[in-house]
């Protein structure tokens, strides 16, 4: 089967997005299927990666205001398509790539469309909730409608499709990879770099734009060094934000390491930490949730998240969406002894398993 993957917001700093995409791709290859990756780039370019996926650049223009996204004009992705003659087609946009699922059933091609986030929890973010919703009713009741099937990975990914009554949604939880985040990476020179054994460090990881409410755990820390708790925040990760919220922390206990490229260092520093912070409201999955966990990592998410289906008070907490809650949650976990706390995080992760997923994710495919 030639399976063509399409994504328009993927890049070097993508996060959970390119972790899932790339790892499908990768266990598609494996089980011996043909897999091409279309993504945009800074210029028009193909490339074989390690794992034996085509991935083709197609040049594209910065989106502004979106920390350094580009999106591919869908007319050369078109083009492309017509010429890679897929069996099938996965789409992980439901913005600039959701005509797809059209282009596709014109084609007698069988069509995915993953659902990476809320699209009614994402507008409400600029607009009143009623309207937000209504839009994003209309919008879903469209792309349930042109694609052949709709992939969630939560339960709370799929409500603003079960809400409209949609019939072709199906369930494909991600994974992560016990070996390369595991606590026996933990590294006492990593949390020496930054505190002294007194210090509680805490993590935040993910990218820095607006929705991931970064700015929820910076506060949080605040409140707990007004209260002379001897914490410390690490920000592993960059984005549109980031200027902003290096501002709200200037003479606080908080380090921003920026993008880190290395899975290594980030497994090494989750494996350190003694509590991982998740405070976006409208996460779908957090994957960078879950590798804290497999970490031995707690995490002390949202409540209103799809994490809140991952943690519970054996590994982590549920806090409500203001910094007085996260700040309370974060002692709640530490009032945890800590071997326990960590065992029971690596138990809750390890039921999520990439094979899993990608066995999933093929018999969606397969129709």
């Amino acid at each position: 089967m030639r399976i063509v993957q399409l994504a328009n917001f993927y890049g070097a700093r993508s996060g959970g997005l390119r972790t899932a995409i790339d790892r499908w791709g990768a266990g598609y290859v494996a089980d011996g299927h043909e897999v091409i990756l279309v993504v945009p780039g800074v210029d028009d370019h193909a490339e074989t990666l390690p794992s034996g996926v085509r991935r083709i650049s197609v040049s594209a223009p910065r989106l502004p205001f979106s920390g350094g996204y580009r999106v591919a004009p869908a007319r050369r992705v078109a083009d492309i398509l017509g010429h890679l003659g897929p069996d099938a087609l996965e789409v992980s946009d439901r913005l600039t790539l959701r005509g797809f699922g059209r282009w596709a059933r014109r084609r007698d091609i069988h069509s995915t469309m993953v659902s990476h986030e809320r699209l009614d929890r994402l507008l409400a973010m600029t607009m009143p909730h009623a309207v937000a919703r209504a839009l994003a009713d209309e919008a879903n009741r469209r792309t349930a409608a042109s694609f052949d099937t709709v992939v969630c990975t939560t339960g709370f990914a799929a409500a603003e499709f079960d809400r409209i009554g949609a019939t072709n949604v199906e369930h494909a939880p991600l994974g992560v990879d016990l070996d390369v985040f595991d606590p026996r990476h933990a590294d006492p020179a990593v949390g020496a770099r930054f505190a002294d054994h007194t210090t509680t460090l805490i993590t935040h990881c993910g990218r820095l734009s607006p929705e991931k409410r970064a700015d929820r755990s910076i506060a949080a820390i605040a409140r707990l060094h007004e209260a002379r708790r001897k914490v410390h925040l690490v920000v592993a990760g960059d984005g549109p934000r980031r200027p902003a919220l290096q501002r709200a922390a200037r003479d606080l206990p908080v380090t921003f390491l920026g993008h880190v490229a290395d899975r290594g260092q980030i497994a090494a520093l989750l494996a350190t930490t003694e509590i991982s912070l998740a405070p976006g409201p409208h996460e779908t999955f957090c994957l960078s949730a879950l590798e804290s966990l497999a970490s031995g990592t707690p995490v002390v998410a949202s409540t209103s998240s799809a994490v809140a289906g991952m943690v519970d008070a054996s590994c982590g907490a549920l806090a409500a969406n203001s910094p007085e809650a996260f700040a309370d949650a974060i002692e709640q976990v530490l009032a945890l002894p800590r071997p326990e706390r960590e065992s029971a995080a690596r138990q809750r992760a390890s039921g999520y398993r990439w094979p899993d997923s990608i066995a999933r994710m093929l018999a969606v495919h397969r129709g």
